[in-house]
């Protein structure tokens, strides 16, 4: 099979499609046959060697869509059948095999049922930035009374949906976006959205989406909560506020949850792009080029 690595780190041109061995799965596993894989920004981080890995061939992708094709053992309350059409997040930055190839092996816990309202090309975009949204926000869960939230990068992939879900939550959400995005943040639920924040406003929390770092925390009001995205990256403590970062994990039930919020109509995909596998150098080139509205996107 065709699968998309990296052998050394660097640019888009690093980027590779080789012949592989299709994978196997092993207890409490499935092989997918992947149907659609999103490019997002953490792959071109494993492409640069940001999580290390050097000497190694690392897979790229951590979203996919597709069949069912083989199971490994599961037990009866876990199994998974050959054909059932599904989304999956397949966590980790170093591994010898990601979503972007015609196969991918996954842990059955990190699996749900596909979406029914959108073809697997949109469903791709799902797992890797609602999950992060979701569990974010599960950390800033606010005291009551206290619900304001700035969301940072609120028109992008992860920040969209964080504004969506902390809306649907009863928070008052602020969307920090560039000017063209207003229309479209505010369609998401943010009660407001500014291109620049407001240096005397003080928020419950901030979502950090946009990795802004102490400009964004600056936002936060004294003994808020200041939540980023890149893990062990956040800016340090002050003015008694309580920062950290999401680590995404994969939850089958949560990603089956944030499925039936995108069939109800309450969450919506956006897709920027498609590339067939072999243009997947091309693909990073586009990411790399920054102005990118939803996401880019893998078809074997």
């Amino acid at each position: 099979m065709r699968a998309v690595v990296v052998n050394s780190f660097g640019g888009p041109e690093a980027v590779e499609v080789v012949e592989t061995e299709v994978p196997r799965p092993g207890a409490r596993q499935v092989r997918i046959k992947v149907a659609a894989a999103s490019l997002n920004p953490v792959d071109a981080g494993v492409r640069a060697g940001v999580f290390g890995g050097a000497g190694e061939r690392i897979g790229l992708g951590w979203d996919v869509a597709g069949t069912v094709d083989a199971v490994g053992a599961v037990d009866a309350a876990g199994a998974w059948s050959v054909g059932d059409e599904v989304v999956a997040l397949h966590y980790g930055p170093v591994k010898p095999l990601g979503t972007h190839a015609e196969y991918v092996v996954v842990d059955a816990d990190a699996v749900a049922p596909a979406p029914a309202t959108v073809d697997a090309v949109h469903a791709a975009t799902l797992p890797l930035n609602a999950l992060t949204a979701a569990q974010a926000l599960d950390r800033l869960e606010p005291a009551p009374g206290r619900s304001s939230l700035l969301v940072t990068g609120a028109a992008g992939a992860v920040g969209g949906y964080a504004v969506r879900l902390a809306a649907q939550r009863g928070m008052a959400v602020t969307g920090l976006a560039r000017e063209g995005d207003e229309d479209f943040v505010r369609s998401l639920g943010a009660r407001h959205v500014t291109s620049d924040a407001v240096a005397d406003r003080e928020f419950d929390a901030v979502l950090d989406a946009a990795v802004l770092g102490e400009p964004a925390l600056a936002w936060v009001r004294d003994g808020g909560r200041y939540i980023g995205v890149i893990p062990h990256a956040e800016p340090a403590s002050v003015r008694g506020v309580e920062t950290g970062a999401v680590e995404v994990s994969a939850d089958r039930a949560r990603l089956a949850e944030l499925v039936r919020l995108l069939d109800e109509g309450v969450l919506t995909t956006r897709v920027a792009e498609t590339y067939a596998l072999e243009d997947a150098a091309k693909a990073h080139a586009r990411l790399d080029e920054g102005g990118v509205r939803g996401r880019l996107v893998l078809v074997p």
